[in-house]
């Protein structure tokens, strides 16, 4: 028998939504920062997605969604990654993962490999045709499914580690 898990939706108008939107933002700036110290880390760990994936699933699309704008544009200014050009297309794909894990979280109601894979899934597709529209290059957009591969699957395994480790809380 499972457990009882607890999935939010908060508004933004919330002071929870914000302060639980601060810790997951502090977390994607750190981790790129952990991730940047081996070459091409970013690259391959895709670390600015990870923390965006835990706020929407678990507290809903609001706190995912300020996670996914300010993370990209926060690291951006303190620290020049990502690149300026980089930012809109980083926080496209950090909406639509938002989007996606809190909407496949609030059908789901639980705490699900399967729907942690759904979300990934859904920011990879829509974010590459995304990346390639914006840059015109399909290798550009082809890399987070070549060299992210890693990333991709510490998402998914991460994630949904992290998820059912704060499944009550």
């Amino acid at each position: 028998m499972e457990s009882a898990v607890k999935l939010y939706s908060l508004s933004v108008k919330e002071s929870k939504t914000w302060l639980f939107s601060t810790i997951f933002v502090a977390g994607n700036i750190i981790l790129p920062q952990i991730c940047h110290l081996i070459p091409q880390g970013g690259l391959i760990f895709l670390p600015f997605y990870f923390f965006t994936l835990i706020a929407a699933y678990k507290y809903g699309l609001a706190a995912g969604v300020l996670t996914a704008v300010l993370s990209p544009a926060i690291n951006s200014m303190l620290f020049g990654m990502p690149v300026m050009g980089m930012v809109p297309i980083i926080m496209a794909k950090s909406i639509i993962l938002a989007c996606a894990a809190a909407m496949i979280a609030k059908r789901m109601g639980r705490i699900s490999i399967l729907g942690v894979i759904l979300a990934v899934l859904a920011y990879q597709v829509a974010g590459s045709a995304i990346e390639w529209i914006a840059t015109g290059s399909f290798a550009a957009a082809m890399q987070d499914l070549t060299l992210g591969l890693p990333g991709i699957a510490l998402q998914i395994l991460g994630g949904y580690l992290v998820l059912k480790a704060i499944a009550k809380l």
